[in-house]
Parts: C-alpha cells; structure tokens; sequence
C-alpha cells in the first residue's frame, strides 16, 4: 500500500501546480487574472513593521516587539507588531481582500503578486536617522528586487500591470522628526523649516522612482500628534502631562508640504492618483477625547512603566525591565508609549479606506483599489 502512496502523492502535487502554477517560484507564466488583480505594497515606520527588524542579524541591540505582551489580542503571540493585535496594514489587506501580508525579510516564500510589507520600526527618511533599520532608500532597494522577482516569475507584461494597478501605502517621518527634536531641542524656525524640506525631498524622489517603475497609486498617512505620545508625556514631566508642542508642530509642518507635494506630483505626472489620511487629526481627537470613540484612557498606555506607562513595555531593551499590563487593551487608545492599540488601529484603518473627503483626500485608499 505504501508503494501507491507516493505516486498518488506526485499525482496530487503536479495536479495542484497544473491549477495553481505561481506556488512554483520561478517557473510560472503570465496569466490572465494578473491583469486584473490589485497588489499591496507597503513602506514604512514601526506603525507598519509587521515584524522586519527581527531578521536584521543583530544589527539592533533588540528586536521589537518580540516579547510578551506583544500579539496578544489576535496572533496569540509576539509577531514584531508594535501593538496587541493586527497594525493599520494588516486590516487594509484584509479590506482589498487580500491575505495578510508577511514581512519583506522574513524567510521562505513570498506571493509577491499579493505585495507585501517593507516597513521596519525606528526607520526614517533619511538614511542617518537611527542607523541599522530599513531606511526609506533601502526599502526602495528592496521594492526593485521585488519588481526582478515578479518579471521573472510571471512575465514582463505581467508584472507592468500589477505594478501599475497595485496601490503603494506609506507611514514615513515620523523617525526622523523625533530624532530631530532630540538632539536640536532650541531649533529655530528656519532650521525646522529646512529640516523639514530635506525630509520632503527625500520623499518625493522615492515617489518619483515609483512611479518610474509603473506605481500609479500612492497612498499616504500622514505625521501623527508626535508630541502627544505616552513616552513623551514621560520625557517631559515639566510640561504637566501636557503634549511637546514643538514636536507637534514639526509633525504639523510636514503634513502641510507633504500635502502640496501630493498635490504637485498629481499635476505633474500623468496617471499620478493618491490618497493622503489624516493622521494627525485622527489619533488626536481619540487621544483627547478617548469617550467618544468607546475608549476609556487617551493618555496613558496599556503597557509600559511609569506615569503614562511611556516605556518598558515587553521588559525593554534588556527585556528583564519590570512593566505593567492593562487587563482590556481595547479600553485604551495607545498600547505602548508610541504604538496604538489593535482597536485603535482598526478605527484608523477603516479612515484610511473608506473616509469621507476631508479625513482622507482627494480618494480614498478603497477608491485607489476600484481605480484601473
């Protein structure tokens, strides 16, 4: 019996393969269905990560988001999400109707005609801003590996289509503001402007090389309250549990020239279409006003140590720091001091697709899917 089993089994597999050839890497052809389907590629900071910076071979003294309580709430263990649950990405695949998408760097296959998820924490736009993670530019890098891939794997014509049709999700700046606000706290005005500008520039010219390669659809989040997170409120005892107004206005000040860039590019570039979330406002109203929205606590998060529970969630770096752990993350907006919560993040996510025109502009990101 045992000698009809494994023909039976090749029998089984060359039959899969016959109706499923891309499980093959490398040896599939073009289809039709590809001319139809809508990809998601994602680029971004730790709001995005869906768990990169473990596979970075030790280039980060600790990998994010590894340790319990992290993943709780739905995968059941740590993932490298910086949050209880599924991030923003994970409910906007789940909304195109596509699988959750793995991280870039995660080994074994990838179904890259889905997309999949570049995003690593700490990252920023430039490259200087917290050296060893994914920075914009190499996120890029990685994007043309994918672009070789899919020309190799379902053919040139193929792959143009899907790279033209996909929908491109960024949640960048964040990084490198923080950054910023860190090592020049007296910065003046002229300086944050020019800062700013340098972080834009850097942005657009990764656009622009998208869209060189077929991109057509941009979808963007913009900075949040940056200076209204738990560990800020933490780092700054003297401003009373108040926000870091000064960090705030960098966040401010970049979402209005990433706005008319948006819009600039559009004018600019034939077939150009994007949708901008607002972010800022968004996440800050549910920190202010947490009742509203069916949250119990808009300040403090649920894991962490200190006053605002800011830092330490998970043990921190050394991973053996005493933290403690709310008993409901869906009561509280933030789960840590800087990442929201699995809720926090499905309400986000449901803005990001499907908001009205002055939340999320000129499309939305369900328009930019609809879209040819």
């Amino acid at each position: 019996m045992a000698n009809l089993i494994y023909p039976l089994y090749q029998l089984m597999t060359l039959f899969t393969a016959f109706l499923n050839p891309i499980g093959f890497h490398g040896e599939t052809k073009p289809r039709v269905e590809f001319d139809s389907h809508k990809a998601l590629f994602v680029f971004g900071d730790s709001l995005f990560d869906p768990g990169n910076n473990q596979y970075l071979n030790g280039s980060l003294p600790q990998p994010s988001a590894t340790t319990w309580p992290y993943g709780e709430s739905y995968f059941e263990h740590p993932t490298g999400r910086l949050s209880d649950g599924r991030i923003v990405p994970d409910f906007i695949a789940e909304f195109a109707k596509l699988p959750i998408l793995t991280p870039y760097l995660q080994p074994g296959s990838h179904r890259f005609t889905d997309g999949t998820n570049f995003a690593s924490a700490g990252a920023g736009v430039l490259p200087e801003t917290n050296a060893g993670t994914i920075h914009i530019n190499l996120q890029l890098s990685y994007f043309k590996d994918v672009e070789k891939s899919l020309r190799k794997e379902i053919g040139n014509e193929a792959a143009k289509n899907l790279l033209k049709r996909a929908v491109y999700l960024f949640s960048m700046g964040g990084n490198d503001y923080f950054n910023f606000y860190t090592m020049y706290p007296n910065a003046t005005q002229t300086d944050q402007r020019k800062y700013v500008e340098m972080v834009i520039g850097n942005l657009t010219s990764v656009l622009k090389e998208i869209y060189g390669m077929g991109g057509r659809k941009i979808a963007f989040q913009n900075a949040g309250p940056l200076g209204c997170l738990p560990s800020m409120r933490e780092m700054n005892p003297n401003l009373g549990g108040e926000c870091a107004e000064e960090l705030s206005k960098l966040a401010r000040l970049h979402n209005r020239y990433l706005a008319s860039v948006l819009k600039k590019l559009e004018s600019e570039l034939p077939g150009f279409k994007y949708s901008l979330f607002d972010y800022f406002n968004s996440l800050g109203d549910r920190v202010s006003n947490p009742s509203t929205y069916g949250f119990k606590e808009g300040k403090a998060a649920c894991c962490g140590s200190g006053t605002y529970r800011g830092s330490g969630c998970g043990g921190g770096v050394s991973g053996t720091d005493l933290f403690e752990v709310c008993s409901d993350p869906g009561e509280y907006v933030w789960f840590d001091g800087a990442h929201t919560t699995e809720r926090t993040n499905k309400q986000l996510a449901e803005l990001l697709w499907s908001g009205v025109p002055n939340v999320t502009r000129p499309y939305n990101v369900k328009q930019l899917f609809e879209l040819a």
